[in-house]
């Protein structure tokens, strides 16, 4: 599975378990449909959901006049998703990660998704850096 395809996959797995409360290993199978199970969607679904407290706190530290809870579910889970692999992939380097989640945002998100996913990373970006 290429990467881009197992962070599609892994934006769909966090979505269901949130908004249909469905646990890992459901989401996880529900997302892949039958596919071989991928080494790379799994240390993303499961790093997102270990990780969300800590991954929460830098969101919440880096929006604007938002709160965490008001985001859409999409954009939301994206930028869980992409502030861990920004933290917990040294061979993936920001920039891809941010320039992919804006391209799953164009896709998965709404008109402004892609825009706001972009500003929100590029402040984790820069206290990453510190």
């Amino acid at each position: 599975m290429k990467r881009r395809t197992a962070r599609e996959k892994a934006l769909q797995a966090l979505f269901q378990m949130e908004i249909g409360k469905a646990d890992i290993g459901d989401a996880m199978d529900s997302v892949l449909d039958g596919q071989a199970k991928d080494e790379y969607f799994e240390f993303l679904v499961k790093g997102s959901v270990e990780n969300k407290e800590q991954i929460d706190t830098i969101l919440r530290d880096n929006l604007e006049n938002w709160k965490l809870e008001r985001l859409g579910n999409i954009d939301r889970n994206l930028l869980r998703l992409s502030v861990f692999e920004m933290m917990n992939n040294e061979e993936v380097p920001v920039k891809v990660v941010m320039d992919e989640a804006i391209e799953i945002a164009k896709v998965f998100g709404d008109d402004q998704s892609s825009k706001f996913v972009n500003a929100v990373l590029s402040k984790v970006k820069e206290e990453l850096k510190k």
